[in-house]
């Protein structure tokens, strides 16, 4: 048996209906936690890694420098992830 009715228009428009609400979620919470929970991991990482050169005499920079760049990536994406997905 068939749908009555086009099932391909109300599916894309559900979809349309949805679209800006998913986005307004991810830029408003999403976004915001991942930056928080990169920034706490970043803060606590240097102090470890301070605390390790004053033991140790050497510092190491990796993963400061890599979390640095990932809580970049995700206070930067939202001005250009959205461009990216197509929505």
């Amino acid at each position: 048996m068939f749908a009555a009715g086009d099932v391909a228009s109300a599916i894309e428009g559900t979809w349309n209906t949805a679209k800006s609400q998913i986005k307004t979620v991810v830029n408003n919470v999403v976004f915001p936690v991942v930056d928080m929970v990169l920034a706490i991991l970043f803060f606590v990482k240097v102090g470890t890694a301070y605390f390790d050169y004053k033991k140790h005499g050497q510092f190491e920079f990796t993963a400061p420098a890599i979390l640095f760049a990932c809580l970049i990536f995700t206070l930067t994406a939202p001005l250009y992830i959205w461009g990216i997905v197509g929505m």
